[in-house]
This record gives structure tokens, C-alpha cells and sequence, in this order.
């Protein structure tokens, strides 16, 4: 439990800011501006998803 992930550190941190993204968007009642955010959301937590599977597969985790 000491190694830190860095990389998974900034995967959640780019999930968090498109979240907040969305929230903003929705403040700003502005439709495309949450589109994209939902749309970076889905790609920022898919990779780190992808990224989790390819560090166990190789025995990282």
C-alpha cells in the first residue's frame, strides 16, 4: 500500500475535473459545454479503466 500510482492519481483527477465540467455546464444551462464534458468523462475513465486492466494483466498491481 506505499507505491503510489501516480498515473491513476491523474486519471482521477481529469474524472473529477469533468465532472465538475458538468456541473459548471449545468450552472451555465449550456448543452454542448456538458456534452463534451460527459464525452471527456467517459474518455478520461475508460482509459484509466483500460490502463488498470493492462497493469494487472502484466502483474504491476
Amino acid at each position: 500500500m506505499n507505491n503510489i500510482k501516480w498515473v491513476f492519481v491523474l486519471y482521477s483527477l481529469g474524472a473529477i475535473a469533468a465532472m465538475c465540467a458538468i456541473g459548471v455546464a449545468v450552472g451555465m444551462r449550456s448543452i454542448p459545454v456538458a456534452i463534451v464534458a460527459i464525452l471527456a468523462l467517459f474518455f478520461v475513465m475508460g482509459n484509466g479503466f483500460k490502463t488498470k486492466k493492462k497493469m494487472r494483466e502484466k502483474g504491476l498491481l
